[in-house]
Formats: structure tokens, C-alpha cells, sequence
């Protein structure tokens, strides 16, 4: 799998929604390996979509339509500045990887020295769901510099709020430490979803 995170000031909120719609309605048919996506915008107006692909070669065919440069222009010029672009091979679901009946989603942004940690952190699912029952799943995509960007769906905010209240165990809490020593959450309280 392969994820591109995109993220970019956008205050035409309504503007750029129609416009996702109608890439999923008109564009999305024509994308070979796409898969889905998860978007939406945090408080202080960043737009937040991270799109998952099956490969990197079907991300940029993709990209290399014409309809998808000329649509890609149109949603340039809803911004309020560029976009930010992170593009990730190494992708690990987790749980259900997500869901489209999510309430909330947060994406998280960092950089790790050492990415198995991270993965090895997610890997035991068991323990996750015991721990946070209101998690449905996410994605996690490590750059080769060891930047991270994490998509955690839950099925709602207060559920996630309420979970975030629980004090997990010590090596637990060691390990997120670790982990989020310097990330930044982008909370989505208003997720959309895109499926193929």
C-alpha cells in the first residue's frame, strides 16, 4: 500500500468539499489502485486528506492523467497557500485499519529513530483494543527518514477523550512517549471518507 498525506490552509471549506465529491463522482472511476481516503479540517483551517493507494506506480498514473492535473488545479487555487505533501511506502494497518463510520479521526505527524518500534508498538492489536476500546483502527506510514504520519479512528470524540483519561500501563506509557515525543495531532471532528 502507499499513502500521500496532503495538507495545506483552506478557509473555502464548502468549495473544496464539493470539489472532493466530485472526484470521487467524476475521477475516481479512472484511478487504478486507489483505494480510499480520509480528509477533513482541523480548527485552525488546515486541510488534512490522507490518501491511500495500492502502489506508489498507481499513485503517480494516477497523477499523471489529465483530468486528475486539471482537477488538481482547480483545488490549488481553493487554498490559501501549498500544500505540504508526504508520500509513504511502508504502510501498516492496524485493528481494521479504520472505518468509514468513524466519528472522529486524529492524523498524527512525527519522526522516530527507529520505525519497528513504532510498527512493534501497533502490532499487538489485542492489547490496543483492550486498552482503547473506541479505537476502530488506522493506518501508520513511515517515510525512510523516519517521519510518521498515523491515522487513528475512533468512534467518536467523547470516546476518545474519554480514553485519552485512562492511564496506561508503565511500558506503555513509555513507548507512546516515545513515540509522540514531538508530534502534532490534527483532529478531524468532522471526518469525510472516500472508498473504491
Amino acid at each position: 500500500m502507499f499513502i500521500q498525506m496532503i495538507q495545506g490552509p483552506c478557509t473555502r471549506q464548502d468549495e473544496a468539499h464539493a470539489l472532493l465529491d466530485e472526484w470521487r463522482r467524476d475521477l475516481a472511476p479512472g484511478a487504478a489502485g486507489w483505494l480510499g481516503g480520509t480528509y477533513g479540517f482541523t480548527d485552525d483551517d488546515q486541510l488534512v486528506a490522507v490518501v491511500r493507494f495500492a502502489s506508489r506506480d498507481a499513485a503517480m498514473a494516477n497523477s499523471d492523467r489529465p483530468e486528475q492535473s486539471a482537477w488538481a488545479e482547480r483545488f490549488g487555487e481553493l487554498m490559501d497557500g501549498p500544500p505540504v505533501f508526504h508520500d509513504c511506502d511502508d504502510v501498516t494497518l492496524f485493528l481494521d485499519g479504520g472505518s468509514d463510520e468513524a466519528g472522529f479521526v486524529q492524523i498524527i505527524t512525527g519522526r522516530v529513530d527507529d520505525p519497528g518500534r513504532l510498527k512493534a508498538m501497533l502490532a499487538d492489536t489485542t492489547a490496543l483494543h483492550e486498552a482503547r476500546p473506541e479505537i476502530v483502527g488506522g493506518t501508520l506510514a513511515i517515510e525512510p527518514d523516519g517521519s510518521f504520519v498515523e491515522t487513528v479512528a475512533f468512534t467518536s470524540e467523547e470516546a476518545a477523550r474519554e480514553g485519552e483519561r485512562v492511564e496506561p500501563p508503565a511500558d506503555v506509557r513509555r513507548e507512546l512517549e516515545y513515540a509522540l515525543r514531538g508530534a502534532t495531532f490534527h483532529d478531524l471532528h468532522h471526518p469525510r471518507f472516500q472508498s473504491a
